[in-house]
């Protein structure tokens, strides 16, 4: 059945086009026109234009949360029709690395869109795969508590990994670990060891989560069991994951899980079910043009200019760096999720994240993003070995020493760190030209290394209240502010 439910669902999203961007772009606009953000806007003369998608370019500009961030709190507050009809089904609780508390609304229609990309996820794996058997066992989902409050309006708040938890289908709710009770200890350090003790003894097949997270669940396994995961769970063949980039993680991962695995990449937010894997891990993730989402692109170098382009599906180009902007049927519209990604294929949209627009390097005109010090991490772990538990990089500003700094957390240092240093500098200069070029030009001195203790930066996000959960370790910032957070943690 299931195998089948897998052909049937993957043979229909072959069929997806980038031409139904513009339907779903106008249903939308007819959905909200009566709202207070369409009217204010004029929705309803959008939808009579030639050219309803220019109109609309032309009407909405492109906002961030804090542009927006009147409206949803209107919204929070129980104010019918104020982006969307009626009122938030729910409100996702989010925050990212940088910035306070965030609440996102999600509707009636957008909740199942969620759902649906998590299905997908694992509907492509066993079509791809022919393997179905870990849908015999049980599967663990290492995440946000399911535990929902209700706010003043009467609108139910929570993480959005908590609030799925209550739209698992009912063929997998037997399936499903750890218990109601056990997602819902606030405590990460706590959960981790109440779900140690709830799944050893299980027959675990699937696991799901943030890999710096799950890692963390593997070493409590062995520190109560004495036992890797796959001695635990010899059945244990797939993981999923989203939200930072697997490579780095990798080698140390499979060493504590104790065999490979199958890997699913998810990429899901809080504003929308992006993409998912339905290929290779090497091919991209397929942009869910399924999801209810009407898809923007700006090219980076674009970013925040008077009259940047706002490209659709069927109009970006692959090897280009685009920020991500979404209109969706929660009422986010041409909302600047934050995010930069690469597209890898066009036929179908498959496309890799490559960072935050937020999160880059630029002290001296280099711009270096997330994908090339991902990159240039994995090219100098392979070329003088060593394992990385986590890693941030930021720059020095000097008048004689200016640098990029590399904070590194070793799980198993290289032998020759400085050699280690040269070889992240010279993988980043390979990667971009602007860094090579202020490196030539003796601007940049060479790269730095600093070591920090073991767990330094579990530490360091459980003292700052983000261990676990979705909270992600920024992998690079253009400023100094977590470099020097980290100096307590440096190893001496």
């Amino acid at each position: 059945m299931a195998e089948w439910l897998a052909t049937r669902r993957t043979a229909k999203v072959r069929q997806w086009s980038p031409a139904t961007q513009k339907t779903l772009l106008a249903a939308h606009l007819r959905r909200a026109a009566n709202t207070r953000f369409g009217k204010e806007h004029g929705f309803a003369a959008l939808l009579r234009d030639r050219d309803p998608v220019a109109a609309f370019r032309k009407a909405v500009p492109v906002r961030d949360y804090e542009a927006l961030r009147p409206r949803f709190e209107r919204a929070a507050d129980g104010a019918k029709d104020e982006l969307w009809p009626g009122k938030p089904l729910y409100l996702a609780k989010t925050s990212g690395t940088t910035g306070g508390t965030k609440y996102l609304p999600l509707t009636r229609e957008s909740v199942p869109h969620h759902v649906r990309g998590a299905r997908d996820a694992l509907l492509f794996y066993i079509h791809r795969s022919q393997n179905s058997a870990f849908l015999d066992g049980k599967m663990m989902f290492l995440s946000g508590s399911p535990a929902l409050e209700i706010n003043k309006a009467g609108i139910r708040v929570g993480r959005l990994s908590g609030i799925a938890q209550h739209f698992v289908p009912r063929y997998l709710q037997s399936n499903r670990l750890p218990r109601f009770a056990t997602n819902c200890i606030e405590d990460w350090e706590e959960k981790i060891a109440a779900v140690v003790r709830e799944t050893a003894n299980e027959d675990l097949r699937l696991i799901s989560g943030i890999p710096p997270w799950v890692q963390m669940f593997f070493e409590k396994l062995q520190q109560t069991t004495g036992r890797t995961p796959a001695a635990q769970w010899p059945h244990l063949s797939v993981f999923v994951h989203g939200g930072v980039d697997y490579g780095p993680y990798k080698e140390t991962f499979e060493r504590s899980l104790g065999k490979k695995v199958e890997v699913v990449e998810v990429y899901p937010a809080s504003e929308g079910f992006i993409a998912v894997q339905d290929a290779g891990p090497d091919d991209g993730l397929l942009l869910g043009l399924d999801y209810g989402i009407y898809f923007e692109f700006i090219p980076v170098e674009e970013y925040g200019q008077a009259g940047a382009r706002r490209l659709g599906a069927d109009e970006v180009e692959t090897g280009v760096q685009y920020a991500v902007v979404l209109t969706t049927d929660a009422g986010l519209w041409a909302y600047d999720l934050g995010d930069t990604v690469r597209f890898t294929s066009l036929q179908p949209l498959r496309l890799k994240v490559t960072g935050r627009v937020k999160h880059f390097i630029s002290a001296f005109g280099e711009h270096v993003i997330a994908e090339e010090v991902n990159a240039a991490m994995l090219a100098a772990l392979e070329a003088c070995g060593g394992e990385v538990a986590e890693f941030t990089v930021a720059p020095l500003v000097s008048e004689s020493e200016s640098r990029h700094e590399w904070w590194v957390e070793f799980v198993r240092p290289p032998d020759d760190l400085a050699r280690f240093a040269a070889a992240l500098d010279s993988a980043l200069a390979r990667r971009n030209p602007y860094y090579r070029d202020l490196r030539e030009g003796n601007i940049l001195r060479p790269a730095a290394l600093v070591v920090l203790q073991t767990d330094a930066c579990r530490n360091y996000m459980k003292s700052v209240g983000k261990l676990g959960g979705q909270n992600k370790f920024p992998r690079l910032t253009n400023d100094r502010k977590l470099a020097e957070a980290l100096k307590p943690y440096v190893k001496t």
